[in-house]
């Protein structure tokens, strides 16, 4: 299916936002295979489980950091599903502050990318 041409001042091309799609359609299901995974290893642990005390704060530890994982990979989930309607809507690729062109190299590194390399900067002095 073919998305939205974006506008010719910016430097991305069609093929590139056709490539980045499927970059981003790719990195979706690895993150959804990851989030299984993840939703296991942060289920409750039974109290009734026979570990010991040590074994049992190793085991909350793990699930602590199970359970960061999982919010990191949701927020990723989140963020490259709206690099796709934007795809869809023809807006990827502009930043959402200054509406400058976001480059392709930042977009090959960070799909999700909503802020041009220079509006992210500002945003994290």
């Amino acid at each position: 299916m073919m998305v939205p041409f974006l506008s010719l001042r910016w430097g991305m091309k069609q093929e590139d936002v056709e490539r980045m799609k499927e970059v981003i359609v790719a990195l979706l299901a690895q993150l959804n295979h990851h989030a299984e995974f993840l939703d296991l290893e942060t289920q409750a642990i039974a109290p009734s489980c026979s570990l010991g005390r040590i074994t049992r704060m190793e085991a909350i530890s793990e699930q602590a950091i199970s359970t960061h994982a999982q919010s990191l990979n949701q927020k990723r989930i989140i963020g490259l599903e709206n690099a796709l309607q934007r795809i869809e809507k023809g807006t990827y690729g502009t930043c959402i502050r200054c509406q400058g062109e976001i480059p392709l190299g930042r977009l090959e590194l960070v799909p999700e990318a909503l802020l041009c390399v220079q509006c992210a900067d500002k945003k994290h002095r």
